[in-house]
Order: structure tokens, then sequence, then C-alpha cells
């Protein structure tokens, strides 16, 4: 098992740090919680009747990711990594995996799906905004509502962790 660091977001900061801190709190969080798990454990959906997998759930965020910081802030046309719609809708897809999956490339792509991200939000102000469903979304947010997505998808990734093999915490 390697150690990945979980940055804790720092105790006084100014709003676009600790935007940016719990934002990635929380995607350590979900790499912590696949740290160290073989493929076959990732894809097995350890909470029926769910079929929820934790490599379903860094596929899908590797899309939300994808959607949120490159299709919506920056505008790019960027199609879909796992099958799913590309569009406003195509963030909610990846969670499927197919036989030929790997969880290092699952995590390969996340990872670099959130390098892109760190860059798109890089030269924009929290007060920039993008056209989203007709009206404009600021990158504030999309910072506040990924903190959502992510802390969501950790407590997740939490249960099917300890499903898996009985490992609790961080």
């Amino acid at each position: 098992m390697t150690h990945i660091e979980r940055p804790m977001p720092p105790l006084n900061a100014d709003e676009r740090t600790n935007l940016e801190s719990w934002l990635d709190f929380y995607r350590a969080t979900v790499a912590v919680k696949c740290d160290g798990l073989a493929d076959e454990q990732v894809r097995r959906a350890s909470v029926p009747p769910s079929s929820l997998t934790l490599l379903g759930l860094v596929q899908h965020l590797a899309e939300v990711e994808r959607n949120w910081f490159r299709r919506v802030l920056a505008a790019e046309d960027a199609p879909s990594i796992h099958g799913a719609p590309a569009g406003p809708g195509g963030q909610d897809g990846g969670f499927e995996i197919s036989a030929d999956a790997s969880f290092a490339q699952a995590l390969a792509t996340w990872q670099g799906e959130i390098t892109v991200s760190r860059a798109n939000c890089a030269v924009r102000t929290l007060e920039d905004t993008a056209p989203f469903m007709g009206g404009e979304v600021s990158l504030r947010w999309i910072y506040t509502h990924m903190i959502g997505e992510y802390a969501r998808h950790s407590g997740h990734a939490d249960l099917l962790r300890e499903r898996t093999d009985g490992s609790t915490g961080a």
C-alpha cells in the first residue's frame, strides 16, 4: 500500500484557498479510500443492492471534473471519457465499468482531469462566470458544488472500502 497525503485545509485562509483546499482534501479522501486495493476489489459492488463500485466512482469523478471544469467553465468541446453523454447532463456518467477497465488507467485519467481542472481555474477569478442552463454560473459556485459532490462520494467510498476489507477512518 502506498501512502497518499491528504492535506488538511488551512484553518484560517482566504476564500479561494479554502475552496481549493477543501476540494483537494476530498479528492485525496477518495484516493485514500482506493489505496492498496487490487483491481478485483475496486470493481466489487460491496454494498448490495447498490451496483456502485470504487472503480465506478473514480471514473464518475473524472467525468465530473471534465464536465464542470472543461465543458462548462472553459467551454471546451471535451468528449465523454467513459461513455457518458456529453454536455451538461454528462457529469452523471462513468459509474458503469467495462470488462477491460483497469483501476490504474481510471486513476491516471482522473488525475489528468484534475490537473486540467486546476489549470483552467488558475487563470480565472471566483467571480468569473460561464454560460450554464440559460444563465451564468461562477467559478465560486462550481467549487462549492464540487466540494459537495466529492464529500458525498467520499462517504460512498468510505462505506464501499469498509465492506471490501474492513478498513475505516481517514
